[in-house]
């Protein structure tokens, strides 16, 4: 039992965990900190619930990869993939990425991740089947680039900037799959 504790408490206090939690913590409390400062950031409170929510739930989805899987190859394809689609949801929820966050041309770029997530787990987390995943996930962001575009909106920097992080995450999880 005493055992037990102490490899727990050794996995709890994980330098790479607690720098991991620690930045997220940073990141919620910064505008905070800005806030008392400067005008410039003003931030409600459902700011801070989105901000906990989804930097939150990208670090418990991670937690669920580390353990998932010892292959760095998978945990860097998941941290690929989370970082993603964490930048493309909040970038788009803060300015949008066509015009202001108001525009309904934007919603496209929410169905990314989505679909990312969504053939996750019908790949069930397993590494040939995430690789196929953000495959289709990267086709997905060029086919809503191209909409995008068909629509009379340039997005010539961001739609390979994040097919690449696709694609890498996709290459990534391929790799673990040869591993095993």
């Amino acid at each position: 039992m005493d055992k037990t504790m102490t490899h727990n408490r050794r996995r709890l206090l994980n330098p790479a965990r607690v720098a991991g939690w620690g930045t997220i913590a940073a990141l919620i409390a910064l505008p905070a900190v800005a806030m008392r400062f400067t005008s410039e950031v003003d931030w409600t409170a459902s700011d801070f619930v989105f901000a906990t929510v989804m930097l939150g739930g990208v670090g418990l989805t991670f937690e669920l990869a580390v353990r998932a899987s010892g292959s760095r190859a998978y945990r860097g394809g998941a941290a690929v993939a989370l970082g993603a689609g964490l930048l493309l949801l909040w970038a788009n929820a803060a300015v949008g990425i066509v015009g202001d966050e108001e525009r309904p041309i934007n919603l496209w770029f929410t169905l990314v991740p989505l679909l990312g997530l969504f053939a996750s787990i019908g790949a069930r987390f397993r590494p040939g089947g995430m690789a196929a995943a953000m495959l289709a996930t990267a086709v997905a962001q060029v086919a809503v680039g191209i909409i995008v575009q068909l629509h009379g909106h340039f997005t010539w920097v961001f739609t390979p900037l994040w097919t690449g992080a696709w694609l890498l995450s996709a290459w990534l999880f391929r790799k673990s799959a040869a591993e095993h």
